[in-house]
């Protein structure tokens, strides 16, 4: 059954499942997990950094790399449309004691100039100071921020002595996009959390990566929020395959994903310019009244999965288990559907 609802559904590869049924287990909170150690260690030298914690979710991911850079009553500057805002369950709030001060902007990728005027450094009593830059690359809306734009906040950033995060839950995505290897992107940053789980196809786990000092201290908060790992290599080694051998598969998603846009700008009541489509997920808005239930009453007779449009606006993700198929299947009832309703 074809399931467009996200990139997050994907089921393990047979390769992965055999790799868990193989992998060397230890208890991970004594160190003792010889596969999670050997993620960690990969991940750290894929991504450019020094060290790297394995974590359950992306989620998680962000908000010990929140709790670890600032300070209670910090303020984190993010881009408003960014995950850790729209759908972390306020969790900085929470866990952190931090606040988010959300910037608008059209793609998703606030410019140097708007981060600079939001910076905040604490000197009166009266406001917070800015203890944190968070970037989504690439961002939830399908797009990836240009390298270039990567290097002019960074170097604001650095000026200002404000550390940098990259909520990266697909930067392998915009690494593919961009043409260039990861570490392009997450030179850019002080440090970078990634989602095994999504269109690389691990059933759990996400990284987060830094310079070692910061790993050590994220580990022990990582303990403290309930994130300590057992006998974690049977997750750790699909974990490995993701990392080493999904990721470079990712333009096939991609070139799927260009091909289900393009396939639905030609049909009458659907809005979508294909050259927004950066990555692997492909929103359109649906100009024309549509009987929503109908909608998904169709897919569903045809077997496929997707999640229905809000206010008009909807998403289909490609991923590995998306076939050429399945891309004209869900078109096809689409177009069927939007007929109808002419």
């Amino acid at each position: 059954m074809p399931d467009f609802r996200s990139d997050t559904v994907t089921e393990p590869t047979p390769a992965m499942r055999l790799a868990m049924s193989q992998a060397a287990v230890g208890d991970d909170v004594y160190g003792d997990d010889a596969t999670v150690q050997t993620l960690e260690q990969a991940a750290a030298t894929k991504l450019g950094k020094a060290a790297a914690l394995f974590v359950p979710t992306g989620t998680f991911g962000n908000q010990l790399a929140i709790a670890t850079h600032c300070q209670r009553g910090d303020e984190l500057i993010a881009d408003e449309g960014s995950h850790i805002v729209w759908h972390e369950a306020g969790a900085s709030a929470y866990i952190a004691g931090v606040q988010l001060r959300a910037i608008a902007s059209s793609d998703g990728a606030p410019s140097a100039d708007d981060i600079a005027r939001r910076i905040r450094h604490g000197q009166d009593i009266h406001e917070p100071k800015t203890g944190l830059i968070c970037l989504e690359n690439a961002h939830s809306n399908g797009r990836v921020i240009p390298l270039a734009q990567m290097q002019e906040i960074w170097a604001l950033a650095q000026a200002e002595g404000i550390p940098l995060h990259i909520d990266g839950a697909r930067i392998f995505n915009a690494a593919t996009h961009l043409g260039v290897p990861v570490t392009a992107l997450t030179q850019y940053c002080d440090t970078v959390m990634c989602c095994l789980s999504k269109g690389l196809a691990a059933p759990i786990g996400s990284i987060l990566a830094g310079p070692s000092e910061f790993i050590a201290r994220a580990r022990r908060l990582r303990k403290l929020l309930g994130g300590g790992w057992r006998q974690a290599g049977v997750l750790a080694a699909p974990g490995l395959i993701a990392l080493n051998e999904m990721s470079a598969r990712l333009e096939e998603d991609h070139r799927r994903a260009q091909a289900l846009a393009v396939a639905l700008q030609g049909i009458d009541g659907i809005e979508i310019d294909p050259a927004q489509v950066d990555i692997n997920l492909v929103w359109f808005r649906i100009t024309r009244p549509l009987d929503v239930a109908a909608l998904m009453q169709a897919l569903a007779a045809q077997g496929i999965k997707a999640n229905p449009p809000e206010h008009g606006l909807m998403r289909l993700a490609t991923h590995w288990q998306i076939s050429d198929a399945d891309i004209a299947a869900v078109v096809a009832v689409l177009r069927a559907q939007l007929a109808a309703a002419n």
